[in-house]
C-alpha cells in the first residue's frame, strides 16, 4: 500500500490510529499493539498477499533464534546460533534478491544455461532483514531479555518504516510501546505528524513525480539525448531521489507522530555535504549506522592501522552496493563511493585547505555522476550516457524534454496573468530552469523539518492543507517510492 494513494489516507491511516488510541484508553495496552501488527500486516498484505507469509515466518524464525539465545549461557554456542541466524536472513535476501543475478553471471562465465527464476522481490526485504539481524546481534549481547512477542512483533512490523526505512533499533522503538504517556493521544503531536506528513507527501507527489517525468523520458531516449539533455535528465535524477526518499522519511516519521512513536532521523540535508564521509552521514543515516555499528566494527573499524581501516570502508561499501540492488551498477556504485572515502581521509589535511565552494561543488558533481551510474540499466550504458555528456557536442533541448516538466495547475495559474504568461512563452524551457534552480535551493538553504520547534499555528494549519489538498487531487499520476527496489 502506498502512502500516496486515496485508500492509504482515507481509510487506512485513521482507521489504525483510531483502533491504536481507543485501545490504549481502556488500557489494553497489549490489544493496542496486536492491533498495530494486524494493521501493519494488512499493509504489507495489500502489495501482495503472498508475501505477507515471508514476513510472519521471518518473524517467528528471528523470535525463536532470539528466544534460544537468551536461554544458552555458554559463549560458544551463543556465538554458533547468533551465526546461524544471521546466515539464516542474509540467505533469504540472497534467494530473492540475488539469486537470479548470481544464476545469470554463472551462465556467462561458465558457458552454463541454467533456467532464471524470475523471482519478484518482496517489498522492503532488506529493511526488516537488517533489522531483525541488529536484533538477533543486540540479543547475544544480553540486551532484549524481557520483550515479549507482540512487542516484537510491532516493533519489525511498525507499517510507518516496514517497506523503506528508516532502519530501527529495537532500543528506540519498544521503549515507546512500554511508555504510559505515549499510549494515549496527543494533539501536538499528532499536528506535528499531518504537519509532516503534508509536507512529505508534497515532495514526493509534487516535487519528486515531477522530476520523474523527465527522468523517464531521458531513459527512454538514451540513444538520442545531447550532451545537454543528459546533464539535465542527470540533475532530474539527483532531484527525484533526494524528493522522493526525503519525502518518504517525512511520511513515515509523521505517521510515528501520529502514533505518539519517535522514529529515527534518516535524512538531513545531504546535498549541502562538502565531503563523501560527510554525505554518508546525511543519506540513509540508519543504513550508515547499521553498516558502521554492525559491519565495520566488527570488522575491527579503524582500530588496526590505515590499511585495514581502508579495507573495512571497501567491504562495508561494497555491501552497501549490494544492499541496493542485484546488478554490477550496484555494486561498482558502492564500491566507488568507497573509494571516494578512502581518499577523502588520505588527502584530509589537502581537502581542509581548499575552499568550502570548491569542496561542496567537487562532492556535488561526484554525486550526480554516481547517481547515474545508480539509475543506469547497466555499466555499459551508463558509460555510454556519460561519455555522450562530455563530449559536449550539442547544446539542444527538446521540447518534449522541457514539457515534462510542465504542472497543469501552476501553468493554469500563470495563464491567468498576463505578465507571467508572456515570460513563459518568451522563455524556452522556463518551467525546466524554475524546477532545477528551485530544488537546488531547496537542497542549500531549506531546514530539516526536525530541525523546526513546531507549534501548532493557524499558518501551520493553511500550509498543511493545502499542501494536502495539492498533493491528493494530484494522485492520479502518482508513482512508486525508489527505495520500494531496494
Amino acid at each position: 500500500m502506498l502512502f500516496n494513494s486515496y485508500l492509504f489516507v482515507f481509510l487506512f491511516l485513521p482507521l489504525s490510529v483510531s483502533g491504536y488510541f481507543i485501545l490504549n484508553h481502556y488500557k489494553w495496552h497489549r490489544a493496542a499493539l496486536l492491533e498495530l501488527a494486524l494493521m501493519s500486516f494488512l499493509f504489507y498484505a495489500y502489495n501482495n498477499v503472498t508475501y505477507v507469509l515471508l514476513l510472519g515466518i521471518s518473524i517467528l524464525c528471528n523470535w525463536g533464534i532470539a528466544c534460544l539465545l537468551n536461554r544458552i549461557k555458554k559463549y560458544r554456542f551463543r556465538k554458533i546460533v547468533l551465526f546461524s541466524g544471521i546466515l539464516l536472513n542474509v540467505g533469504s535476501i540472497f534467494y530473492f534478491k540475488y539469486f537470479d543475478f548470481f544464476i545469470g553471471n554463472f551462465n556467462v562465465l561458465f558457458g552454463t544455461d541454467f533456467e532464471l527464476r524470475n523471482i519478484i522481490l518482496p517489498l522492503g526485504i532488506s529493511f526488516f532483514t537488517f533489522q531483525q539481524i541488529s536484533y538477533l546481534v543486540d540479543t547475544e549481547r544480553g540486551e532484549t531479555k524481557d520483550y515479549c512477542f507482540i512487542e516484537y512483533a510491532a516493533f519489525v512490523s511498525f507499517f510507518p518504516q516496514l517497506v523503506a526505512g528508516p532502519i530501527v533499533l529495537h532500543s528506540e522503538i519498544i521503549p515507546q510501546f512500554r511508555d504510559e504517556k505515549r499510549h494515549y493521544f496527543d494533539h501536538e503531536s499528532f499536528s506535528n505528524g499531518i504537519y509532516r506528513f503534508a509536507v512529505g507527501l508534497f515532495k514526493k507527489v509534487i516535487i519528486a513525480d515531477t522530476f520523474g517525468k523527465a527522468v523517464t523520458w531521458g531513459w527512454s531516449n538514451t540513444d538520442m539525448m545531447t550532451s545537454l539533455e543528459i546533464m539535465i535528465v542527470m540533475l532530474s535524477y539527483t532531484f527525484q531521489i533526494y524528493f522522493d526518499f526525503s519525502g518518504y522519511c517525512d511520511m513515515a516519521m509523521g505517521i510515528g507522530k501520529m502514533f505518539h512513536i519517535e522514529l529515527p532521523a534518516n535524512f538531513n540535508s545531504p546535498y549541502q555535504s562538502c565531503s563523501i564521509i560527510e554525505f554518508w552521514k546525511r543519506w540513509h543515516m540508519t543504513l550508515t549506522r547499521f553498516l558502521r555499528n554492525y559491519i565495520y566494527f566488527p570488522l575491527g573499524g579503524s582500530r588496526k592501522g590505515k590499511i585495514r581501516t581502508y579495507i573495512n570502508i571497501m567491504i562495508v561499501f561494497l555491501i552497501s552496493g549490494l544492499w541496493h540492488g542485484a546488478n554490477w551498477t550496484f555494486v561498482i556504485w558502492g564500491l566507488c563511493h568507497g573509494l571516494a572515502q578512502v581518499l577523502n581521509r588520505i588527502f584530509a589535511t589537502s581537502w581542509e585547505k581548499c575552499h568550502q565552494a570548491f569542496q561542496w561543488l567537487c562532492t556535488f558533481a561526484f554525486v550526480n555522476v554516481m547517481w547515474l551510474l545508480f539509475r543506469a540499466e547497466n555499466v555499459k550504458q551508463a558509460v555510454m550516457l556519460l561519455k555522450q555528456m562530455l563530449k559536449m557536442e550539442s547544446f539542444t533541448i527538446s521540447r518534449e524534454l522541457c514539457d515534462s516538466f510542465i504542472l497543469p495547475e501552476i501553468d493554469f495559474l500563470v495563464d491567468l496573468v498576463k505578465p507571467l504568461a508572456n515570460l513563459r512563452d518568451k522563455v524556452y524551457g522556463i518551467y525546466m530552469w524554475f524546477c532545477l534552480l528551485g530544488a537546488l535551493f531547496i537542497c542549500l538553504n531549506l531546514k530539516n523539518l526536525s530541525e523546526e520547534n513546531f507549534k501548532p499555528t493557524l499558518r501551520k494549519a493553511l500550509l498543511t492543507a493545502g499542501l494536502m489538498v495539492w498533493s491528493i487531487v494530484s494522485f492520479a499520476g502518482v508513482s512508486t517510492f525508489l527505495y520500494f527496489n531496494f
